[in-house]
């Protein structure tokens, strides 16, 4: 295990600063957001480390940047929703949620170790701010979906967002839930591809071809949207400016890279679920200097 003093995590931007000045800030919190991840999975030895580096940008734009939410309530009734479907990727949700406060920083040092709430997937009985217990594909959208129902129902403002991993699409629960969407009509709902291209194994498109992915979602009624998920200012644009089109839910479709923005981790399948050694999290942390 390497042993490093980790700077203190960013925290909850002010959304009245300049458009430039959120930028800057974001991108600063997703780099240091990326070295505590590569610590705790060091530690731990164990963990997704290339999906967890691939959602990195569009979880701290979401957490710092857009949700409405109150980690001293982490129940507030008309709170927005997040649900992380591809529910391997815990590290980027929990130090993200360390982050903003809705539990202490020290307890990301307990992540994976025997009893820990901090498991390999969130539960949303241990750990504050997890609204959904995920870690079986094609759970999360279907989650998403009824939680999106009640909110329309119930009449209220809250949003629901749920980000899903690409691999995970190829589980059919998630197209019926992408036609139950559809067909309610629930604009208050968005749905984030991590589009790294890349499952357990090989690529998403060897295994199991997804596209022309915006066509069939445009054909389930969603408003569809492609964007760039590592470039923040596109990410703040897009998430200001929800609904897209309204009546339709948004699907986002988020172009990202396996293990972003690490040299020898980007792009790469085996990182998927692969524990760097000693010198690979040494030659990470310089990169994210």
């Amino acid at each position: 295990m390497v042993t490093t003093t980790e700077p203190a995590l960013p925290q909850r931007i002010d959304t009245s600063l300049p458009r430039e000045e959120q930028v800057r800030l974001l991108v600063d919190a997703s780099r240091l957001i990326r070295r505590r991840n590569l610590a705790m999975v060091d530690a731990a030895g164990l963990g997704h480390i290339g999906g967890d580096l691939s959602a990195t940008d569009v979880v701290v734009t979401l957490f710092l940047a857009t949700l409405n939410y109150d980690p001293a309530n982490p129940e507030l009734p008309d709170r927005d929703r997040f649900v992380m479907s591809k529910g391997h990727a815990s590290g980027v949700l929990y130090t993200t949620l360390a982050s903003c406060g809705f539990f202490a920083p020290s307890l990301l040092d307990e992540y994976m170790k025997p009893l820990s709430p901090l498991n390999g997937h969130p539960d949303s009985k241990k750990v504050p701010g997890v609204e959904a217990n995920t870690g079986p594909l094609g759970h999360g959208l279907p989650i998403a979906v009824g939680m999106a129902i009640a909110a329309k129902l119930g009449g209220s403002p809250r949003r629901t967002f749920c980000l899903v991993g690409d691999g995970e699409l190829q589980e059919g629960s998630n197209w019926e839930a992408l036609m139950a969407g559809g067909h309610r009509e629930l604009d208050a709902l968005t749905v984030i591809v991590d589009r790294n291209r890349l499952q357990q194994g090989a690529p998403t498109e060897e295994t199991s071809a997804l596209e022309p992915l915006a066509d069939k979602a445009r054909a389930f009624r969603w408003a569809v949207t492609e964007v760039d998920g590592h470039d923040h200012a596109a990410l703040l644009d897009l998430f200001a400016g929800l609904p897209v089109e309204a009546g339709r839910p948004n699907f986002v479709i988020a172009h990202t890279h396996k293990g972003q923005p690490v040299s020898f981790m980007r792009d790469r399948v085996e990182w998927h679920n692969k524990v760097p050694s000693g010198a690979q999290i040494r030659a990470a942390l310089e990169e994210l200097e």
